[in-house]
């Protein structure tokens, strides 16, 4: 523990110069390769070692320990002994942390939960490439592979693990919320503005850039004409897309000023094609939940210095990156049962949700039917209550059920925001492929 936190007073810089990175990015780093260590690439569906859960939530208390003293203040009142109200001003935890470390808590603990529900399984097991003579056909090649018995699965075993891709699937939908919500609110770093070009144009390139200015635009349909044929290719998309979001904002923010970033284009166009880049975003972060960050992404962690954003996001993260590969794992066991029970699976390739069926998916979000991330954590959410109890060593304590609930948004009439749609999408994205 005193050679962590050394590393953390001296911001990853041992020759204790002072050239250390921040203490929110030291502490990022930390939680990111705590993760890395105890958990790799969870090649299997399997419970974690004894050991290495113990010094997983030893040394994760340690760091997530720092939150405890990010404190702001809020009005209280105090009756004095002669009877005297009086107005105070006291401190307790920041909301943001105040809600969303325990809710973190918990995905991460149920995460562990599922994991270990496999150590009873004897249905299917695995086999290295080695001794494989069916060699996995993506990039994933040195991941064993599962083998099932002749006959597949069985019914009760089957249900089971829906059941348990299930949970998952709402674990990864839950930090993916909270990771976006996290990164919108962090600054945009000048460096990154400064690399912008002058127009989105000159971002997207001149076919991007025409497909999304086109009278008629339909999402599905510009998606099926971009190669997303690997990762690099998609993420490059995606960050040319996010550039040239940043440039239609400050734009339209330098509308009534002198700025160089004023331009001629009238206000409502920008939006609508703010609008647009917006619904390609939140279509491939659930189509594609397993992407790398982006270089926006990358830049807000690395010159980010609040200390609370940067543990929530690098906790989030880790979170939803664990929840992805277990899900992966999942879809390894189902696809080979589909495939011993029908052979002819294997010839067939797992259709994409369309564009359209993403848009439905989030309209249909809206409604008052659909499953919130409250309502997935099981709180409560009094739209009259705007206090939180005073006392927060007794509300830390409780079970994460029993935390108060969140302060209500403030409805407007305004258009929903690519993460107002993330934090509202009705379920999380399936990979597609095997991993």
């Amino acid at each position: 523990m005193k050679e962590k936190f050394a590393k953390l007073l001296l911001g990853e810089d041992m020759s204790g110069g002072g050239k250390g990175v921040s203490s929110a990015l030291a502490l990022s780093n930390a939680i990111t390769n705590l993760a890395a260590s105890a958990f790799g690439e969870q090649k299997k569906l399997e419970p974690m070692a004894p050991e290495t859960k113990a010094r997983w939530r030893k040394e994760i208390d340690w760091l997530l320990s720092v939150t405890d003293h990010i404190v702001e203040f809020v009005p209280s009142k105090q009756v004095s002994k002669d009877g005297i109200h009086m107005d105070i001003m006291i401190t307790r935890q920041r909301t943001d942390l105040h809600i969303n470390i325990p809710a973190l808590r918990k995905l991460d603990a149920m995460l562990l939960e599922c994991l270990e529900n496999f150590k009873e399984q004897n249905e299917f097991f695995y086999t290295s490439s080695k001794d494989d003579d069916d060699t996995r056909n993506d990039d994933k090649w040195w991941i064993p592979t599962p083998k099932v018995p002749q006959n597949g699965l069985s019914e009760a075993t089957r249900k089971w693990m829906q059941g348990q891709k299930d949970s998952v699937n709402q674990v990864l939908k839950a930090a993916m919320a909270i990771n976006a919500q996290v990164l919108s609110e962090m600054e945009i770093p000048e460096s990154y503005i400064e690399s912008l070009p002058k127009n989105g144009r000159a971002s997207l390139g001149d076919s991007i850039y025409k497909s999304i200015t086109d009278d008629y635009f339909d999402p599905d349909y510009f998606l099926s004409t971009m190669d997303l044929s690997s990762e690099h290719k998609i993420l490059d998309l995606k960050n040319r897309i996010e550039a040239s979001v940043i440039i239609w904002k400050r734009k339209m923010n330098a509308k009534d000023t002198k700025s160089s970033w004023s331009s001629g284009v009238s206000l409502e166009k920008r939006e609508i094609l703010e609008e647009r880049a917006e619904t390609i975003l939140l279509i491939l972060k659930h189509r594609f939940p397993g992407l790398p960050q982006s270089s926006l992404d990358i830049s807000k962690i690395q010159y980010n210095r609040d200390v609370g954003q940067a543990i929530l996001e690098s906790y989030s993260r880790i979170i939803e990156s664990l929840a992805y590969t277990v899900l992966s794992r999942i879809e390894d066991v189902t696809y080979a049962d589909s495939l011993t029970r029908n052979p002819s699976n294997g010839e067939k390739k797992t259709k994409l949700p369309s564009a359209k069926e993403e848009v439905e998916k989030q309209n249909s979000a809206e409604t008052p039917t659909s499953m919130t991330l409250l309502d997935f954590m099981g709180w409560t959410l009094d739209r009259g209550e705007t206090d939180v109890k005073n006392d927060l060593k007794d509300d830390v304590s409780k079970d994460v059920d029993m935390l108060p609930s969140k302060l209500p948004k403030v409805v407007t009439n305004k258009k929903l925001s690519y993460i107002e749609r993330l934090e509202n999408l009705g379920g999380a994205r399936s990979p597609t492929a095997r991993h």
